[in-house]
């Protein structure tokens, strides 16, 4: 029997990149998804039709999760559709990187409202709909909270907050076994990395350097934890930061 069976998992912002893969990696296992997305309903229903043609279960949900009224109707129509919930991942991130002289007040909030508030309001619906034999909630993090990259203060600062919140709400969960964990993925090859320019460029190849196993890496790799992490295999594990940097430090 495949690790996921009968389970119900809301993948935020899974239209693309690593949600996407988390997304289809989970339903591979026997989870019935949630595909969130804030604006590319296109893209959400690709993965969809791409779960769906391979016998799997899902379904598309749009919201911004950076707003609690979206978050409300995103676990609503999870209920609706599949009756239950048992894993959460708080995908949805955006980034812009700039030096300390470009900090903007507007890019700020854009970031902190997405990257950290937005987890902290999805994990606050999903406890509500958890059942008695708890649940997993995967935050996606980012190796940059300990590689420290320059131009990365407000980017950085928000993936350190989720580090923060992680151990915080493992804590504050573990009663009602619910376990808290985070992926925090070094360089992924993504639409968004693609369209970035990072991937071909020279900051990739001094990336791949630094990279013991000297490649960049593919959404598959993270979504091979998210299984691991979502299923009774990470059971006694809670609390933690799984770096997937390949060990770039």
């Amino acid at each position: 029997m495949a690790k996921l069976t009968g389970k119900v998992a809301v993948v935020t912002g899974a239209s693309k990149g690593i949600g996407a893969g988390i997304a289809k990696g989970l339903a591979a296992e026997g989870a019935s998804v949630v595909v969130n997305y804030a604006t590319s309903r296109e893209g959400a229903d690709k993965v969809v039709a791409e779960i769906t043609a391979k016998g799997g279960k899902a379904i598309a949900v749009q919201g911004s999760v950076a707003q609690a009224a979206d978050v409300t109707r995103i676990f609503e129509e999870t209920k609706k559709a599949f009756g239950r919930l048992d894993i959460l991942v708080n995908n949805a991130g955006v980034y812009k990187f700039g030096t300390i002289e470009e900090v903007t007040e507007e890019d700020f909030h854009w970031m902190y409202n997405t990257n950290v508030l937005g987890l902290l309001l999805s994990t606050r619906e999903a406890v509500k709909y958890f059942g008695p034999e708890g649940g997993s909630v995967i935050n996606i993090g980012s190796a940059v909270s300990s590689i420290n990259l320059p131009g990365t203060a407000i980017y950085g600062g928000t993936k350190h907050a989720v580090d923060g919140v992680t151990r915080v709400l493992s804590k504050e969960l573990g009663a009602k076994k619910i376990r808290v964990n985070s992926i925090n993925p070094g360089l992924v090859e993504t639409e968004g990395t693609v369209s970035f320019g990072v991937i071909g460029s020279d900051m990739e190849k001094t990336f791949v350097a630094q990279t013991p196993l000297g490649r960049t890496g593919q959404p598959e790799d993270i979504a091979k934890l998210a299984v691991f992490l979502a299923s009774e295999d990470a059971g006694w594990v809670t609390g933690e930061l799984l770096v997937a940097s390949g060990g770039q430090r």
